[in-house]
């Protein structure tokens, strides 16, 4: 190992032991309090969240919306504070402290030998929901974004892989992802983020256009994986309810870009349920609209899908 890499490692083990000294209770009410604080000091961020919410849900009066952008921000501080149990977690203490519904699921689609692609969003406490999978079901590769400071990338990389995961930049993921599925292995993809036009498809998303990764829909028409929809989700009494949807049926008609497009709406459309259900649990401070459509390329990217 290079100097510098080992460097950096022993600044991860410090860093990891310092957040894991503090009490998690006392850990997650600093984590709140600063994130609060950042909302109200920072315009910009809470801006979009207060406008992202109204256009989703624009029934809801101002009274209804600002509670769910604190949410959102108190959901995001708690993500944090808990990411540093994350190498300390064993699979006894996952049983014990989440309830699982629709495991089942997940082991009738891994009987076809096909693989599983599971798909998920920054809901609830994603980060948490990668981990316990790996225990309830099997270590999965899970392709995320890279990110931009290298200390941070690799810290954040050790803790998802502490349990058995393959985190895999999305950059690096096509073969790998192939060869997984070959192997009946589970494929983790979080697909409710913002993509370039040129990378994704055009989707309704609370009646907005919003372009989204094809990779999904793509992998399944071409590997014929079954598709299950997971998703962590934080309970009133801070607990957390791990819910694996029913396998998604996937729309072939033979026709690509048709069935790419329905396909991807019909993932996205789960997504928004979800949502629905515990609006406060999202990350509306994503620009997850900030694409949109231009004036010139196929019809085919953006068209809005309608039901076979």
């Amino acid at each position: 190992m290079s100097e510098p890499a080992d460097h950096q490692g022993r600044v991860i083990r410090l860093v990891l032991s310092c957040f894991q000294s503090v009490p998690i209770r006392l850990r997650t009410r600093i984590f709140v309090s600063l994130f609060l604080a950042f909302y109200h000091l920072s315009p910009r961020r809470r801006l979009i969240a207060l406008y992202n919410i109204k256009r989703a849900f624009p029934e809801k009066s101002m009274a209804e919306i600002v509670p769910i952008a604190k949410g959102a921000y108190r959901n995001m501080a708690i993500v944090a504070a808990e990411f540093f149990d994350i190498p300390r977690l064993t699979e006894e203490r996952i049983r014990k402290e989440v309830e699982v519904e629709g495991l089942e699921h997940c082991v009738e689609a891994l009987k076809k030998k096909r693989g599983l692609l599971m798909f998920g969003a920054h809901f609830g406490n994603w980060e948490l929901e990668a981990i316990a999978c790996s225990f309830l079901v099997c270590p999965a590769m899970v392709i995320y974004r890279t990110l931009d400071n290298t200390l941070l990338d690799r810290l954040v990389f050790s803790v998802r892989s502490s349990t058995g995961n393959k985190p895999l930049p999305k950059q690096q993921a096509m073969r790998q992802m192939l060869r997984t599925l070959k192997k009946n292995g589970v494929v983790g993809l979080l697909i409710d983020q913002n993509w370039s036009w040129q990378e994704g498809v055009f989707v309704d998303f609370f009646g907005r256009p919003a372009c989204t990764t094809d990779g999904l829909a793509l992998l399944a028409l071409h590997t014929e994986a079954p598709v299950i929809p997971a998703f962590m989700v934080r309970l009133e009494d801070g607990r957390y309810q791990l819910v694996f949807g029913e396998e998604v049926e996937i729309v072939d008609t033979d026709q690509r870009e048709h069935d790419v497009l329905i396909n991807t709406q019909n993932f996205t459309r789960i997504i928004e349920e979800m949502i629905r259900k515990y609006p406060d649990q999202w990350l509306w401070v994503h620009q997850r609209w900030k694409t949109q459509i231009p004036h010139r390329t196929e019809k085919a990217k953006f068209a809005r899908p309608t039901e076979p």
